[in-house]
Parts: C-alpha cells; structure tokens; sequence
C-alpha cells in the first residue's frame, strides 16, 4: 500500500510487505494520483488554488510586519508576536510550552531573566505554527477551539464572554492575534507592571484601549497606517480593530505553504514523491488509518479528539481550581464529553514544526507518530524528557504534576478514542517519509521575512 516504482514496463506497488508487480501495457506509468486513490481507503485532498485562500492590500501586510515584530504591543515592551512565533522556527518557537512575558532570547535559547524578573508561568500549552491560517475552509482556531466562526452574529465569532471582541474583525487569525496582546503570561503582564496589564487585569478590551493610545503616539506609525487604511484621517482614528486586521493580514499572508511535493503529486507531476514516501501516503490514507482525523487540503478534520497526549507543564485551567490539567476542548463548550479532547493540528510543514501535541510533549515525530499507534502504551511509557523545556526550577516543579497524579493520568487514558494499530518500523519510517513531503521550503522562509528596526524604536527579537 504506497509505493510506485518504474521501469522496464513493470509498476511495483508496496503493500504491507508483499510485492505486487503489475504489468503496465506498452511501458507507459500509471498515473501516481490514480494508483494512491485505489490502494487508499480514505480520499486524497483537491489541491489548494489561489482560491484557496484570503488575499490582502500590500500596505495593510507591510503594517502587519512591523506589528507583529514590534514590542510596543506588549505591556512591559519587552515581547513582541514574533518572540514566539520566528521566521528562523518556522513560524512556532520550538518549545514544548512558550516563555512569554519576562523572558528574552528566541526559541529553545529562550530563558527567564535575571532574579527579581523571573518569569511566573510557561505558556499552558503549546505554541502552534503560523501556515495556512488564511485558508478560507477553517472554522476555528486555538487548541480548544474557543474563537469560532459564527456568522449569524453581530461580531461573526464566538468568542469566550470575557473577551467582548471589536466588531469590523476580517477574520478569524486577526481575532486570535487580539488573545495574546490581553494574556498576563503572554505579552500584558502583570496588574503592577504596566498601564496594559493594569488593564488587562480587569478586561480585554481595556487592555486593548491602552494599545491604541501607544500606537496613536508613535508618529513613524502614522504613514503606515493612512497607507493601509486609507478611510483614516488621524492618528486618533486607529482602532484595535485596525491593528488585527492587520496583524491577520501579515500572518496570512506570510506563511501560505501549498507548495510542497504533496502539493505538486496532487496537481499531476508524479515523480514529486519518493518511492518510500507514496508508500507512506497509502498507509496515510489507508491501512494506517491517520486520514480519519487528518484529512482535507490542510490534513486536519478541524475537530476534536482525545488521544491520551501526555499533560505536561502547567496545564489551562479556571483560576479557581487549583488542579494542574487541561481540559481541553471542554473549556470552550462546558460539555463533559469534551474532556480532554483537543483540536486536530494541520500537518503542513509538520516536519519543522516540532514539539508535537497541545502540550508540546514529543519532540520527535517519530514519537509523536509512535503515539498515535498506540496512545495507552505510549502514554504509560512517556517521559518529560521528550519534551523541550528550558530548565528553571522554578517553573519545573509543575512540569511533571499532572502526569505525577494516577487520578489524572487515568481520566486522560479513559478519555483515548484511538485503538491501537500495530505497524513494523519500516512502515513507520514510510509515514514519516510522506509528513516529511508536506514540507513546502519556501514557505519557511515567509514572504517578507523579519524587519531590521519597527517603527516604535523598539529592537525586534
């Protein structure tokens, strides 16, 4: 089940060990699109066309860029959204969980400052790549699913009641870039720290008021803005509304990845996938069963699941309950049957966009994959130093709680809608050869890539 091999007129197709030849009339090749959709069980995606995907004015992404790589968003100035999500990381930080505000440096290089600064909290779960968040198909973002499209409404998303959204919102990428600008651990800080976390602390909206007036002051920001939005006439007209609009048009812009050599195999040239990896696509999308959640243009089914993925760091949970854990999904709806159930993650550039999971518990996707096959097995044998965490002893005494808590550790096993398949290693290694062929390089490089200085003054990361 996978893979083609030409020559001397005879196509040799892989399918769980066995051989089979199959003459082919007059030498000509079978079409490899054609071949993988029978050995499939599961539907091959349509490709992604322009179509596919929002577009937006040059000006309101160039503003976009110098947003989103600008501290002057963030409470104490010091985090900008490109702290966490860099060109050079493809577009995630490469930690299992963030350190966001009080932290410095990039990726796993980043670490809480000196004593007396000290970052409180890791990020509950974690950062998730930036690709394809402009495809016109997604219904929902964030690993619980809490913003959603809603478009009997008057703002056109659901949203959870503490954050009153600003109406005129393009999408929901430039909604989701509003969250992180009002969070505590992510970019306001703290209620003593700054007039935003100040702000923050008592609610979003005023947090976002704060932000307004910075950019209102800042006059090398002016330019950018008239450009962008041409409907205003002054510095005093700029709204939140307009800052995540485009925030979300940068973002969208910047990380479309649609051409990988999946990409191409699905638009005809079918010599763009190896061997080994047409053999994993047709256990992808067939015996192996990983197209039951992973399907579409963007390898995601956008719903949730509970798979049993390990809980690690300090898990997203109301205030008042002093559980370390994660929900999951169940947050947003309220719905017990929602307990640890969590967003299926597209698979685009899945090879780069280590660690895997809501808690970023794998390092590997090799192990990431491992656990797919047999989440019980998997999730009894886990260990915390498959994840990426910058050490502090700190933050490190509630890494390990959750999966230290036999009640816990039971819930989340109870709650695994996957059976187990058992496949050898060398159909692993197949499978992880086709994830690997979703890897469009171009895309990682982004479009406009990091600006050198922002408009503020403030140095990016």
């Amino acid at each position: 089940m996978g893979t083609q091999a030409q020559g001397r007129g005879v196509a040799i197709f892989w399918r769980r060990g066995a051989l089979l030849r199959c003459a082919v009339a007059g030498g000509a090749v079978l079409i490899a699109v054609a071949a993988l959709s029978r050995e499939a069980s599961a539907p091959l995606p349509k490709p992604l066309t322009d179509t596919s995907f929002r577009s937006h004015s040059a000006a309101k992404v160039r503003l976009g860029q110098a947003l989103f790589y600008d501290k002057i968003l963030s409470g104490r100035q010091n985090i900008a959204c490109g702290s966490c999500h860099d060109h050079s990381l493809a577009s995630a930080d490469g930690l299992s969980l963030s350190l966001g505000e009080g932290a410095i440096g990039l990726g796993p290089k980043r670490r809480p400052r000196h004593a007396g600064d000290a970052v409180e909290h890791r990020a509950p779960r974690n950062a998730p790549a930036l690709f394809n968040l402009g495809a016109k198909e997604i219904r929902s973002v964030f690993w619980d699913g809490r913003l959603e499209l809603a478009p009997t409404t008057k703002r056109g998303f659901s949203a959870p009641r503490e954050f009153e959204l600003p109406t005129g919102l393009d999408s929901l990428t430039a909604a989701q870039a509003l969250f992180p600008i009002a969070s505590e651990i992510e970019m306001a800080g703290g209620p003593r720290e700054s007039e935003v976390g100040l702000a923050a602390a008592r609610s979003p909206m005023l947090a976002w008021r704060e932000i307004e007036k910075r950019l209102r002051k800042t006059p090398a920001y002016w330019p950018l803005f008239a450009a962008a939005y041409p409907e205003l006439k002054r510095p005093e007209d700029i709204r939140i509304v307009d800052i995540a609009n485009a925030l979300g048009a940068f973002i969208e812009t910047e990380w479309r990845a649609d051409q990988s050599p999946f990409d191409r195999f699905l638009r005809g040239d079918r010599a763009a996938l190896s061997p080994t990896a047409r053999a994993g696509a047709a256990l992808f999308y067939g015996a192996a069963g990983c197209a039951g959640c992973h399907s579409g243009p963007l390898l995601t089914d956008q719903k949730f699941h509970a798979i049993a993925m390990p809980q690690i760091g300090p898990g997203r949970m109301p205030k008042m309950i002093a559980l370390v854990s994660d929900f999951g999904r169940m947050e947003a709806t309220g719905d017990l049957r929602d307990a640890y159930r969590f967003r299926t993650p597209s698979l685009r550039n899945v090879a780069k966009t280590a660690p895997y999971g809501h808690s970023g518990a794998y390092a590997t996707l090799d192990a990431v994959v491992r656990h797919h096959l047999n989440p019980p097995q998997a999730f009894a044998a886990y260990s915390i130093s498959q994840a990426v965490l910058p050490h502090d002893p700190a933050l490190a005494a509630r890494d390990g709680k959750a999966m230290a808590d036999a009640r816990e550790r039971a819930a989340i096993l109870g709650a695994n809608v996957l059976a187990p398949k058992k496949l050898s290693d060398a159909e692993i290694a197949a499978i992880i050869a086709f994830l690997e062929a979703l890897t469009d390089e171009a895309s990682l490089k982004g479009r406009l890539g990091k600006p050198s200085m922002v408009p503020s003054g403030l140095k990016p990361d």
